[in-house]
């Protein structure tokens, strides 16, 4: 990727965080004592920060924001930064995210570490981590009912009170199994630290061009997750009449119906995430997972 001059930045702010308005204040001061333009996301309460602070904002809708920025800040959690992740589109703008949030494995820097980042970014000293994500269809009968962009993991469950659902599953037309389970996870690497492994499945290296299908809750305790390459195309086909709803990171969902066909495949877009320097993967992993404690 090539490293951009940076002339706009964007920042997107968690909802009801308000630590976060004296670093947003800190930003614009930084970025204008640079010549940098910030503009902030529609859900930025910009009059409550100018009132408190004297600090002003644009603020633009977010497909205008990505189209405009060459850098964007996210001030929150790995949930924002989920959500930040499927309205970028097609846009490969860099990410940096600043954790306010309570996990922090994607937004990795804290609100010290900021204005440091960012002039490492002005410098040109800085590497972008590509994660992969996947795109994510429901079709039924011949009409498509959706399609969205996901980072973590696309999910088909149960309710709460329905029976063992059988998921139809094949990988490039070939076919699996019929997974008789609670649902199945589809995870891409950055999910596989989130419900994936809380159902037993594998972390998987962010640079690792792998998907992993892992069964929740198997009626058959031979069914194991499965790690497969990035590239193939997915078909799940519901094959039961219980209440059934297929979830995309956690965030985004809709109920299906028996025979509805969800394709996953890989999005040609990636998330772009700047990486601290200051921590590698596996010291994310040993803090947020309290290996050795």
């Amino acid at each position: 990727m090539v490293k951009p001059a940076i002339r706009r930045v964007g920042v997107l702010v968690k909802p009801h965080q308000p630590e976060a308005v004296r670093t947003i204040c800190g930003l614009v001061e930084w970025c204008a004592a640079h010549g940098i333009t910030v503009v902030g996301g529609p859900s930025l309460d910009r009059e409550r920060i100018e009132a408190q602070t004297g600090c002003a904002i644009e603020t633009l809708e977010h497909d205008e924001l990505v189209k405009s920025v060459e850098l964007i800040v996210v001030l929150g959690g790995d949930g924002t930064m989920i959500s930040t992740a499927r309205m970028m589109g097609d846009h490969a703008v860099p990410v940096l995210g600043v954790n306010y949030g309570t996990f922090g494995y994607l937004a990795e820097f804290s609100s010290d570490e900021l204005i440091p980042a960012l002039e490492s970014i002005l410098g040109g000293a800085f590497n972008v981590d590509r994660r992969l994500m996947l795109a994510a269809e429901v079709h039924r009968g011949g009409a498509r009912l959706m399609h969205e962009r996901v980072l973590n993991d696309v999910v088909i469950s149960k309710s709460a009170l329905s029976r063992i659902i059988e998921i139809e599953t094949w990988i490039d037309k070939q076919f699996v199994n019929i997974f008789r389970a609670d649902g199945l996870i589809i995870s891409t690497p950055t999910g596989s630290t989130a419900y994936n492994l809380s159902a037993g499945g594998p972390v998987i290296y962010p640079s690792m061009n792998a998907v992993v299908i892992t069964p929740i809750c198997p009626h058959t305790l031979s069914n194991r997750p499965i790690v497969v390459p990035d590239d193939v195309e997915f078909e799940f086909i519901l094959k039961t009449r219980e209440d059934v709803a297929l979830t995309l990171d956690g965030q985004v969902g809709v109920p299906l119906e028996v025979e509805d066909r969800v394709l996953v495949r890989k999005s040609r877009t990636t998330f772009n995430l700047i990486q601290a320097s200051t921590r590698n993967y596996f010291d994310v992993l040993r803090n947020k997972l309290r290996w050795g404690r």
